[in-house]
């Protein structure tokens, strides 16, 4: 049974396993991506956040994902060179996953078991459902579709 992110594995989107142990000790932003959508311009926001924060300790993890309205249809190259090209997305991006039934990544099911969403509801809703972590790997704030990247600036610098 997982007790923290480390606990998981996933392919990156250069189709190479990595360990989420790798973040040991780092504060983690956790979030499924789209690039057709309408909150698809977060990425430039997340980039920001990224920018800004990861000399001290935040990383940003995206995780492509087709689930809502098919708003993430390209392979994982075509993924890639769209938010480089589009949004100069720099932080780790991760393959094209599920992250809501039978077939949901573990990490995922993990993610939303630990911070349920309104009503206690763990299914994610839509795309840009945003997981902060803390250093040692605990999920601490779940965060809508609809939040900006920036209005989470403030509980990333009390974790950092």
């Amino acid at each position: 049974m997982a007790n923290t992110i480390y606990d998981f594995k996933a392919a990156t989107i250069a189709g190479k396993e990595a360990s989420l142990s790798d973040y040991q000790g780092k504060v983690v932003l956790i979030v499924n991506t789209a690039s057709k959508c309408g909150f698809t311009p977060q990425f430039a926001g997340l980039e920001s956040l990224y920018e800004k924060y990861k000399d001290r300790g935040l990383v940003i993890l995206g995780f492509p994902c087709n689930q809502f309205g098919a708003q993430e249809p390209g392979t994982e190259s075509e993924i890639q060179e769209f938010c480089q090209l589009n949004y100069g997305v720099k932080f780790p991006m991760f393959g094209k996953i599920d992250v809501n039934g039978k077939d949901a990544h573990p990490l995922f099911k993990f993610l939303t078991s630990e911070k349920p969403g309104i009503l206690g509801i763990e299914a994610i809703k839509w795309n840009f459902t945003k997981f902060l972590v803390d250093k040692s790997g605990n999920p601490v704030k779940r965060y809508a579709p609809n939040t900006k990247p920036e209005d989470i600036a403030a509980d990333i610098e009390k974790l950092l």
